[in-house]
């Protein structure tokens, strides 16, 4: 196998960072009135201020490609530019359209005149490893020399009270006072827009830091555990998920059908659970020790998870003190599959790494239950 190293990493935001106060100005209020769920989900999921591609007035300000497009531009250099790539690898949770995928439609807003090698991924946070690990695994292949991986989401496509419009009309004619579930109001308060991208190759670059991979894993619990999280389906009469195409019509915004929703009830009992279950393969198929883990980049949803977190790296004697967690949910928001590559960048760009220090990240997926863990080395 060929030595995999990132040699370069970026990310791109779109507008001014959005304080809490100001959410509902941008993503709107549903019926014309303040969220109920609101301050409860803030002050659980910690996060101050995030990052929307739209404006004041809701109004779309960055396409998901057009972000995708700026983040790769950065990774360009007197070394590397559109005409030298040579795989693309792109993830994403909130794809613009059904067809064509997500990667294809970036590279046409690329630019430059070689064809390349493109590959989708779409799903959840763990879509944005896939492109990763697809990407390395061409490079260890040595079917390729070089490759970006690259993830954007424009979630707050998603969020748009004007989605919830005619569910909440229905709902007032049943009830003085309507509310929308708790569980189509709760992700609309913890996602964010934003891409990130890395440059791979089979040679350490010249200047700066180059990460080794070292290796890549991933595994999905969905034989196990029912659907947390979902969109563009819902259950039908007898509990089983459907598809949109199951649904009348009329059904698609009576549902708000393609809005995001999370039962929220089983993300708590689960989701620190089964990652520390995986965790605790992988510890013993490379020998982990928490001693060699000079920095843990872990993909949190929300600040809630991470005492829970702790905990459980306690209760497996694999214990990593806080001064090496590295976190910037607070700050910039929950990007679903962009995150682990944003934490990437900005760890690069305000830590003084080294060579032989080593990052473990943790990427969970709580659609069904997919986890990701990266073990990479500073050389």
């Amino acid at each position: 196998m060929q030595p995999v190293y990132i040699t370069k990493t970026s990310s791109f935001f779109p507008n001014e960072p959005v304080p809490s106060s100001d959410m509902e100005q941008y993503i709107g209020m549903i019926g014309g009135k303040p969220s109920r769920a609101k301050e409860l989900i803030l002050r659980n999921n910690g996060i101050k201020t995030r990052y929307y591609a739209l404006d004041r007035n809701g109004k779309v300000t960055h396409t998901a490609y057009d972000m995708a497009v700026k983040a790769l531009e950065k990774l360009y250099d007197t070394d590397f530019a559109v005409d030298d790539l040579e795989l693309l690898a792109v993830g994403t949770t909130s794809q613009e359209m059904i067809m064509p995928s997500h990667g294809v439609q970036i590279h046409g807003q690329m630019g430059g005149t070689r064809h390349t090698e493109v590959v989708s991924f779409a799903g959840s946070c763990c879509s944005g490893m896939h492109a990763l690990k697809y990407a390395w695994m061409a490079i260890a292949l040595g079917e390729k020399k070089n490759a970006v991986a690259l993830v954007s989401e424009r979630l707050s496509a998603w969020m748009r009270a004007n989605y919830f419009t005619k569910e909440y009309e229905d709902l007032q004619r049943l009830q003085d006072d309507p509310i929308i579930a708790f569980e189509k109001d709760f992700l609309r308060f913890m996602l964010s827009d934003g891409a990130g991208s890395v440059k791979l190759s089979d040679t350490p670059g010249r200047n700066g830091i180059s990460l080794k991979v070292d290796w890549i894993e991933l595994t999905s619990f969905a034989n196990t555990l029912p659907t947390c999280m979902y969109a563009g389906a819902d259950f039908d009469d007898s509990g089983k998920l459907m598809g949109w195409t199951h649904f009348p019509e009329d059904e698609w915004f009576s549902r708000s059908l393609f809005s995001l929703k999370q039962d929220t009830k089983l993300l708590g009992e689960n989701i620190v659970k089964m990652g520390g279950r995986f965790f605790v393969e992988l510890m013993q198929k490379y020998s982990l020790t928490p001693d060699k883990i000079t920095w843990f980049l872990p993909h949190l949803s929300s600040m809630y998870f991470r005492p829970r977190i702790m905990k459980l790296l306690e209760d497996i004697q694999f214990v990593i003190p806080e001064e090496r967690w590295f976190l910037n949910l607070p700050r910039v928001g929950n990007v679903a599959a962009a995150s682990a590559f944003l934490m990437l960048d900005e760890l690069i760009g305000t830590k003084q790494l080294k060579s032989g220090d080593t990052l473990l990240f943790m990427v969970p997926e709580s659609a069904h239950f997919s986890y990701a863990y990266v073990h990479m080395t500073v050389c």
